[in-house]
């Protein structure tokens, strides 16, 4: 890649713009914001290779720690905008139940994006993409006891947000972070 090999950035991309993009979705809330968001850190990557050094890391947290700063700054120059986009139904849904579920989803995604910009941060790297203490202290550029710290604030906010509402609580049950409020 550093030699100009167009191959060896396509492998690059394809093998972590689906997390990049991930990452982008769960903090943004929005589908347009997360594929900029994917653009952007691969043109900056492409412009500039050399400033990935790998003896701080691995170059799937570099890649998001270039998206935690895109998604910020994107989301404070667009914070007055509606960042939040209904997905379609997938194909073979009953449309009941697609729209229940969907419902829920969007209820789900509301209470991850109400958290302040750190506390979602933590709850995005080690709760929806099972990262450890330590790859997501590298990828927002903290001390471990810091994530710990902010993963166990937002769970607690996320616990008082859904208390009262236990549709949220069975749907959210199938994810890591549910387990860890209960």
């Amino acid at each position: 890649m550093l030699e100009g090999s167009e191959s060896a950035f396509t492998e690059l991309y394809r093998r972590h713009q689906a997390r990049v993009f991930r990452f982008a979705l769960h903090m943004s809330g929005s589908r347009a914001l997360a594929e900029e968001v994917v653009q952007e850190v691969f043109l900056a990557f492409l412009k500039d290779p050399a400033r990935y050094v790998p003896e701080r890391g691995n170059f799937g947290l570099y890649l998001l720690g270039m998206a935690k700063n895109y998604v910020l700054r994107m989301l404070h120059r667009t914070r007055d905008e509606d960042l939040e986009q209904a997905d379609g139904p997938a194909a073979g849904d009953d449309p009941a139940d697609g729209l229940a579920r969907r419902q829920t989803i969007e209820n789900i995604r509301k209470a991850v994006l109400s958290l302040p910009p750190g506390y979602r941060e933590a709850v995005v790297l080690c709760d929806l993409e099972e990262m450890d203490y330590a790859e997501a202290a590298q990828v927002l550029d903290c001390a471990v006891g810091t994530v710990r710290s902010r993963l166990h604030r937002a769970r607690a906010m996320l616990a008082e947000r859904i208390r009262n509402k236990p549709e949220l609580r069975d749907e959210l049950s199938r994810f890591k972070v549910m387990r860890c409020l209960a």
